[in-house]
């Protein structure tokens, strides 16, 4: 099986690698905890007297997550539905995650739309093998997009023969708020959960402002987050077709590779799952103007930065 293709990190935690070991931090009740939850590195940031006893509730937590979402845990639910185009009894988890899914998909125009895997697929097995994907391929996984033909209920996920899902797009973020609501019933009220997408609740331990100080790629001052998720995406991050500059970011409602508009995109929201996928989604958008159109169908959520790509060509994207 490929090891996985990761992306880049764009968000962290002002002197993050300072907190475990500065003095001023040191009491019983500061703990750092820092792994890694579907491919990405992740960390807990935790104020709380019994933070090693919540903290490896979470991280049991995450694990339990990964054998629900991962695509390369061979027995985890995706895998299953992926395998065998049909999972039986999905969990809670899943059917939120892929209602979540869902809801992005239809306000965004179709922009993120998790049946891309079967092109994601071609492509990252072409990059790996050093060689251009094959055009016969490529359309061959175009026609299997769609989220339209994916069923779901309480009794199974039903894809379309040949579809595949990848939930990378949201999985990150849904798993961050699924350890933010395990916080909460814990009585936790100072917490920063870094999954690759950012939760922050209450206020950095020990630190003189509000909220979590986050700094996103490319701004020299770091942002004060407090009771929300942010996340940032970027479609040049990971690059599957070096001969077109294909981006790891797929546009599901074209049938070629395009120049992107969007360098860098980054989205606050109440929820990390949302602010996940918008930020994918807006990676897709013509200009500023219409990803904040976009964002206004979303109650709470915010376009914190973005970042038009050098020179991009408009009329290609038509």
């Amino acid at each position: 099986m490929p090891s996985p293709l990761t992306r880049r990190r764009f968000l962290t935690i002002a002197s993050a690698s300072c907190l475990a070991a500065s003095p001023g931090l040191a009491g019983a009740r500061f703990h750092v905890w820092e792994g890694v939850a579907l491919g990405a590195r992740a960390r807990i940031v935790l104020d709380h007297p019994e933070a090693p006893r919540i903290v490896a509730r979470a991280v049991t937590e995450i694990d339990r997550l990964e054998s629900v979402f991962s695509l390369y845990r061979p027995q985890s639910e995706l895998s299953r539905l992926n395998r065998h185009g049909r999972l039986a009894r999905p969990s809670f988890e899943f059917l939120e995650c892929l209602a979540a899914a869902r809801a992005v998909w239809r306000l965004s125009g179709g922009r993120f739309d998790p049946t891309v895997q079967p092109l994601w697929q071609v492509l990252a097995e072409a990059r790996q093998a050093g060689e251009a994907a094959g055009d016969a391929a490529l359309s061959a996984a175009r026609q299997l997009i769609g989220l339209d033909r994916v069923r779901a209920d309480p009794g199974a996920v039903t894809l379309s023969p040949g579809q595949a899902l990848t939930l990378n797009g949201i999985a990150q973020g849904y798993i961050a708020d699924r350890v933010a609501r395990m916080m909460r019933a814990e009585g936790v009220r100072d917490v920063l959960i870094d999954t690759g997408e950012i939760v922050a609740m209450g206020t950095m331990p020990r630190d003189d402002g509000p909220g979590w100080p986050v700094t996103i790629e490319g701004e020299a001052k770091p942002r004060r987050i407090a009771g929300r998720a942010l996340a940032t995406s970027a479609p040049g991050a990971l690059v599957l077709d070096p001969a077109t500059g294909q981006g790891h970011i797929l546009d599901p409602r074209l049938g070629a590779p395009v120049t992107p508009a969007v360098a860098q995109v980054s989205v606050s929201a109440p929820s990390a799952a949302l602010a996940d996928a918008l930020s994918t989604a807006l990676c897709l958008v013509d200009d500023r103007a219409e990803a904040e159109s976009t964002l206004r169908q979303v109650n709470g959520a915010r376009l914190e930065c973005f970042y038009p790509a050098a020179g991009a060509d408009r009329e290609n994207r038509l």
